[in-house]
């Protein structure tokens, strides 16, 4: 496994983890973006690509645009948020204005606990807390449609991570599920709730543009 494969559970009696299905995800994310003519990067790169398996196993095949990820934290930080940077002026150089950096991630807190998808921007950034609220009104009206039983408790609240601090384009880090609770995982096991998932954040994505 490659040293970072973030939150890590079992499924049917297998090892899971985080990045194997942050990643199908984000691809399935930029495939409804490309659709309606985006320009789309992935930071971190994977040889595997849309899978509609529930069991995605763990490999240590990533990169970031082809370089070799380093095992320190802080440096794998560095190198994401300078890839994102350099992109950003190559495009704003470009005359490109509109640019966003999402964060997709898979939580992990105690097994007994279920969470709803919730949003982080950095606390200075009026542009990422509204994007925040266009992805979260999007999810929650979502969540009405299909979990009309359950109320959205989602969230959306600043922190100051890494990547919301260091990279100029305006990024919303994202939390879809709890790995740990076996109901909530099926929110990133089951191939057509990731269908559904990046269905909607392209949506709410679309709405901010």
């Amino acid at each position: 496994i490659w040293p970072d494969p973030g939150a890590m559970s079992s499924e049917a009696g297998k090892q899971i983890c985080e990045d194997e299905y942050a990643f199908d995800i984000s691809l399935r994310l930029g495939r409804e973006l490309l659709k309606h003519g985006a320009i789309v990067h992935f930071i971190t790169e994977d040889k595997d690509g849309i899978r509609d398996n529930e069991i995605l196993n763990c490999d240590s095949d990533e990169t970031v645009s082809g370089k070799v990820i380093p095992k320190d934290q802080t440096e794998r930080l560095i190198q994401r948020s300078d890839l994102i940077n350099a992109l950003y002026k190559k495009y704003k150089n470009k005359g490109v204005d509109y640019q966003r950096t999402i964060e997709i991630h898979v939580d992990s807190r105690n097994k007994n606990q279920r969470v709803d998808l919730f949003f982080y921007y950095f606390p200075e950034s009026t542009i990422g807390r509204s994007l925040a609220a266009v992805l979260h009104k999007t999810v929650k009206s979502k969540y009405d449609i299909y979990r009309k039983h359950d109320d959205y408790s989602g969230t959306i609240s600043g922190r100051d991570l890494h990547v919301l601090r260091e990279v100029i384009p305006t990024t919303v880090f994202i939390e879809l599920a709890n790995i740990q609770n076996a109901a909530d995982r099926q929110r990133v096991i089951q191939p057509k709730n990731r269908q559904l998932l990046a269905e909607w954040l392209a949506e709410g994505l679309l709405k901010d543009y």
